[in-house]
């Protein structure tokens, strides 16, 4: 999955102040690390679906062997869709090839090609995989024992009356 540098700080309003470096126009905030965490997900999703949106260009994510959490460096990943439609646009863009080239080397509509670059758009796997396929790419699936998260992820968390956040 595809994960972001995000910076927590202290506001002055007593919130948490959220910024991405890989993407200048994320700023957020949150009333705690988990509501930080959170709304900086949401606000790098809206900025790689704009930033898909405009054909600009998608910054690099950290390296999966880098991307966990430590006292320092603060990661937010991606939900794994949203992975792979990024992933999907970064290699499109790479290969120099268009949409409607992808298109029609699919044997698709436009509309259903745009569809897979479109984040509120809930994908099937297998037309994902098709695309990949198209690209001379192929994807690969891992599941990983979650590790339980640290005492300072766990300062964080706010628990509400109707169970854990």
């Amino acid at each position: 999955m595809l994960a972001y540098t995000i910076k927590i700080v202290p506001d002055d309003n007593g919130t948490l102040l959220v910024t991405c470096p890989a993407f200048p126009e994320v700023t957020t905030f949150g009333e705690n690390r988990t509501e930080a965490q959170h709304a900086a997900l949401n606000a790098i999703e809206e900025a790689i679906a704009a930033r898909i949106s405009y054909g600009e260009p998608l910054p690099p994510p950290v390296p999966a062997a880098e991307n966990t959490s430590r006292r320092n460096r603060v990661f937010v990943r991606l939900p794994v869709m949203t992975s792979l439609k990024a992933q999907l646009y970064i290699l499109l863009r790479e290969s120099g090839m268009t949409r409607a080239q992808l298109s029609r080397q699919l044997g698709w509509h436009r509309e259903a090609v745009d569809r897979l670059f479109r984040l509120d758009h809930a994908s099937r796997l297998d037309r994902m995989e098709a695309a990949f396929k198209a690209l001379h790419r192929e994807v690969d699936v891992e599941i990983r024992q979650q590790l339980p998260p640290t005492i300072n992820q766990q300062r964080g968390k706010k628990v509400s009356s109707a169970g854990a956040q």
